[in-house]
């Protein structure tokens, strides 16, 4: 099932107002339901390219297994969390390819990326993430944060060191836990989540989780929610007006139909098999 008239999917991008170069790698695919972003870190050029090389290569790796699976063809990703495995799958060869241009390129040392990538299918969204780039959902007019960051602030507040409020202020927000190409392995975590005709799904970097509230997030979604482009564009324009100190991306994506069934190659299989 083609997903192009069920989801509105917009993107953008911006170097921001104190970088010369922009780190941000985003992409999204609406034949398949995929949407994915990474915000790149370590040496110059280095954290870009460790964001290009894990959109290419986990974009490349989700279409060729989505689209190009032939009935007949039987593999270990035959069960119900298919999808789930190749996400995983695909994230993880995407991790090892960092890692070892890292090792073996002396510009690229320590390199890494934060991550956040969305697969819908079936009514379900499938969200991976590792470190602080974030997913909300707006539905019914309420965001919400559903992925939880990967960071040393988000360990504080959970332990009780600071608050919320407090965290607004501190000097650790860019210091993530996990990132992925840093380490031989990754550990991705990944959520399932049901989706509703309406809902709004954001990806962003922390340029504009820091630098906008998540209030004022809400209330730009719910203003212009009649249309994706000029809300992605405030959402970036605030972010600049309030700092611009890194760069800026952002996903928007509407579900504008119920997508209960889609039929991938499983359900070739299953169908050919009858």
């Amino acid at each position: 099932m083609d997903l192009h008239n069920v989801l509105e999917i917009v993107r953008l991008t911006d170097i921001g107002r104190r970088r010369d170069h922009n780190e941000d790698t985003i992409a999204s695919d609406d034949s398949i339901g995929f949407v994915v972003l990474a915000d790149g870190m370590g040496g110059y050029n280095a954290g870009e390219v460790a964001s290009e090389i894990a959109v290419l290569s986990i974009t490349a790796e989700l279409k060729e297994t989505l689209l190009n699976q032939r009935p007949g063809q039987v593999n270990r990703l035959l069960h119900k969390q298919a999808e789930a495995q190749l996400i995983l799958d695909a994230v993880k060869n995407a991790n090892t390819a960092i890692y070892n241009i890292s090792q073996s390129q002396p510009q690229c040392a320590g390199m890494g990326t934060t991550l956040v990538v969305g697969l819908f299918t079936n009514n379900k969204l499938l969200v991976g993430h590792i470190g602080d780039s974030r997913m909300y959902r707006l539905r019914n007019q309420v965001l919400t944060q559903i992925t939880e960051d990967h960071s040393l602030l988000q360990e504080q507040i959970k332990s009780g060191l600071i608050s919320a409020e407090q965290a607004k202020f501190s000097a650790n927000k860019n210091l993530v836990t996990r990132a992925l190409g840093v380490d031989p392995e990754v550990d991705l975590e990944l959520n399932e989540y049901d989706v509703n005709v309406g809902d709004i799904y954001l990806l962003c970097s922390d340029g504009l989780s820091d630098l906008v509230d998540d209030d004022v997030i809400q209330t730009t979604l719910n203003r212009l929610s009649s249309s994706l482009l000029e809300a992605a564009q405030a959402l970036v324009q605030m972010a600049n007006e309030n700092g611009g100190k890194d760069n800026i991306s952002v996903i928007l994506v509407q579900v504008n139909k119920s997508f209960e069934y889609r039929h991938t190659w499983v359900n070739n299989f299953f169908g050919w098999l009858k």
